[in-house]
């Protein structure tokens, strides 16, 4: 009898914990879409943190930026000139010690880790840009994949109204860093679209109120 009550309290606590992760998620998606008011927006992301915010939110994907990542002076670079750069074709090329899709968008790089083929990462890539929103951007930045200080005060002297870089440090002296002192101790940002809290499904990212960024000025 005691195996047998053992096995069921097991069997309870698995499934108890099993609602706990649907509910939590669904809860906080359900909350921040009723948030949301700024349903057309177009993010750019140097990292994978867009697309997330995209599908938490069950939007359209407005931007190309999606399930890919750019090193930080390739992206200081593209918001320099966004509209001119997305005019370029992908030119696909081969690096070494990387066996997903990379290209070349006119002189910066773009590693689309999530995509299985070069044809996949530019037919996603191409009708993604036809529907960008060029005067409704949102832009997040991430301090990792070797940013610097001055990559840092670049961005937050760039001149886009809704814009955010997460940074591992905190930095008083600049307007559009978010400190994640939960990795003040790493050399960079961990990666903000895994769950924090396993049971409740809650990410990292969830800490920002990227919502309030998105519905700025709206």
């Amino acid at each position: 009898m005691l195996l047998i009550h053992k096995i069921k309290r097991k069997t309870e606590d698995i499934w108890w914990e099993m609602c706990q992760s649907i509910v939590g998620r669904k809860a906080i998606d359900r909350k921040n879409r009723r948030r949301l008011i700024n349903q057309e927006v177009s993010i750019i992301a140097s990292t994978c943190n867009g697309g997330v915010i995209y599908h938490d939110l069950g939007l359209q994907y407005r931007s190309p930026f999606i399930n890919l990542w750019i090193k930080p002076d390739d992206f200081i670079k593209l918001l320099s000139d966004l509209r001119g750069y997305l005019t370029y074709d992908l030119r696909f090329i081969r690096e070494e010690g990387i066996s997903y899709p990379v290209a070349v968008l006119k002189d910066i790089h773009i590693y689309f880790q999530h995509y299985k083929t070069e044809e996949e990462a530019e037919s996603c890539w191409k009708r993604r840009v036809k529907r960008m929103e060029y005067d409704n951007v949102a832009v997040f930045f991430t301090d990792r994949d070797g940013c610097t200080y001055e990559n840092l005060k670049n961005f937050d002297n760039s001149p886009y109204e809704r814009k955010v870089v997460f940074t591992h440090t905190d930095y008083p002296e600049f307007k559009s860093a978010y400190y994640f002192d939960c990795f003040s101790k790493e050399k960079e940002v961990g990666v903000l679209t895994e769950f924090s809290n396993s049971k409740l499904k809650t990410r990292y990212l969830d800490e920002y109120d990227y919502v309030a960024l998105l519905n700025k000025g709206r």
